[in-house]
């Protein structure tokens, strides 16, 4: 009798996070999968169900968009992972920790750039009874529950042991959604030579953001050039429509279509705090953002383009691992580097 196949089950969210999960699964396709979007439970279970979360990706607004895409694949969905116990799970996010993952074998990846460490994540380093997600994802990896924590770079690795996460927990993969940006010169956008302005759903998730100053600075920026603007996938299209008209009539706005390929075409590329940065300086735009760009450097996702199959190869030591952190450590070291030189 043949070996039973393991169970995964992959926690997704965002539409970022959820193809990241959905490229991973692919690499595992000896393991049975299931995907669920994120999920609380306790007090914070309580509020979702009386809207109070809606600007998440505990929302309902993002839970639908995150099933449409999962039904739309044909990938078998167990929400709130109801059908377990699962031999392993694999989460975008570890703001929060479910009940039924505790305990149980857990790899995090990295999902993207993480949110700025403001006033909020100074409190919660003060006041560790407040829970993670109060600081937004500045908090990553700081549950410590997961078994291994799949990150974008070195330059992230040195950050997250910076922090506080164990050394030989963290694993250099690069991250499915920006390890190979060249490909997303591939594309039928029909617009090229433009100014890309990438928007921030600052306001939407209860964060700062003077719009209008913001696009005041993208005017000087474009200095005449056609500007578009892509607005973030959570904010609220026809107030931040509305207000572009205002100041940029001229303005091509989008609020769906592939940011990535939107990148790939324009001459100059603003962001806020948006993860869209590291596409545009994988491909050598002229980049602006309300980061340091010398930082942004040092944090940019490798481009091995075999991040899916490097977090992948973590999950299966991790579960050969049998739960043996420390005895599992040594195989991971240097793992993106070894198989970026090797590709």
């Amino acid at each position: 009798m043949g070996q039973e196949r393991r169970r995964i089950l992959f926690i997704c969210g965002s539409l970022n996070q959820t193809t990241q999960m959905h490229q991973i699964a692919r690499e595992l396709p000896d393991c049975e999968h299931a995907f669920t979007p994120y999920y609380c439970d306790g007090l914070l279970e309580q509020a979702r169900r009386a809207g109070l979360v809606e600007f998440t990706v505990m929302g309902d607004k993002l839970v639908q968009r995150c099933l449409r895409y999962l039904e739309g694949h044909g990938l078998s969905v167990d929400c709130r992972g109801r059908g377990g116990p699962y031999d392993l799970v694999v989460s975008c996010s570890d703001l929060l920790v479910q009940r039924n993952v505790r305990g149980r074998r857990l790899v995090l990846v990295q999902e993207g750039i993480l949110d700025p460490e403001g006033w909020e994540y100074r409190l919660w380093s003060r006041l560790r009874f407040l829970p993670r997600w109060f600081a937004g994802t500045s908090t990553t990896g700081q549950s410590h529950a997961y078994e291994r924590l799949c990150v974008a770079s070195e330059g992230y690795r040195d950050h997250f042991v910076s922090r506080g996460v164990p050394a030989e927990r963290v694993v250099v993969t690069g991250i499915p959604n920006f390890d190979d940006c060249r490909r997303y010169l591939d594309n039928d956008f029909p617009h090229r030579g433009y100014v890309l302005v990438c928007t921030s759903d600052a306001r939407e998730t209860l964060k700062r953001d003077d719009r209008p100053a913001f696009l005041r600075r993208t005017l000087e920026i474009a200095a005449g050039r056609q500007l578009v603007y892509k607005l973030h996938p959570n904010e609220n299209a026809a107030r931040a429509t509305a207000e572009i008209r205002a100041l940029a009539p001229q303005a091509l706005v989008y609020a769906t279509g592939s940011a990535e390929h939107m990148i790939a075409n324009c001459a100059a590329l603003v962001t806020q705090y948006s993860s869209t940065v590291f596409v545009g300086l994988a491909l050598g735009k002229e980049c602006y953002s309300s980061w340091d760009l010398a930082e942004l450097k040092r944090l940019m996702p490798v481009q091995n383009g075999r991040a899916a199959a490097n977090v992948a190869a973590v999950c299966r030591r991790v579960l050969a691992a049998g739960g043996a952190t420390e005895d599992a450590a040594p195989p991971f070291a240097g793992l993106a580097v070894r198989q970026a030189a090797a590709s």
